[in-house]
């Protein structure tokens, strides 16, 4: 029954298009439908493609060893450029990873010296206060030859700002060894 139907509706549509899914259309107008879609289609394609294009370029122009290639004769192919890109990403992560050591050296080497220097405050601050309760007594303070006082405590430095300037240590990188 349905054949029959189908039959009768192509016959009474010679002048049109029929199909399951429509009624009688004119023949002109699924063919416009159809190049429309496909225009449509080429367009999407040549963004998509324009698109990966111009992400290979911005790729190429952040690679260091590719930046010059745009003004030469030979750019560099689509696989240079990743090729490339790839060796620059291992090489900062490597980088990266060398100054992050860097960085907790640093700190470990701080966090020492922060340290070295509140027990030299504390050492200080002890002797100060020792020096004080001793330097009420007379027999704690000598003269030494060039005429200043010495105490009997500070294991016979001279006192005075006549003394020579120490020069200042020099600074070396400490390596604290992770325990």
């Amino acid at each position: 029954m349905r054949t029959a139907r189908r039959k009768a509706r192509v016959a009474e549509c010679s002048h049109v298009e029929a199909t399951e899914s429509t009624r009688c259309r004119p023949i002109g107008t699924h063919l416009s439908e159809t190049a429309d879609k496909r225009a449509h289609h080429n367009a999407l394609e040549r963004k998509r493609r324009d698109h990966i294009k111009d992400s290979f370029h911005s790729l190429r122009d952040s690679v260091p060893a590719l930046q010059g290639e745009k003004q030469s004769t030979k750019q560099a192919s689509r696989a240079q450029i990743l090729d490339k890109a790839t060796e620059y990403i291992q090489y900062m992560r490597r980088k990266n990873h060398t100054h992050q050591q860097d960085i907790d050296d640093l700190r470990r080497q701080n966090a020492l010296l922060e340290q070295q220097a509140v027990r030299a405050l504390e050492k200080v601050k002890g002797s100060a206060q020792l020096q004080a309760s001793y330097s009420s007594s007379d027999s704690s303070l000598y003269t030494n030859p060039k005429g200043s006082a010495v105490s009997a405590f500070d294991g016979g430095s001279d006192s005075s700002s006549e003394s020579e300037a120490e020069e200042p240590p020099n600074r070396k990188k400490l390596r604290v060894e992770a325990s």
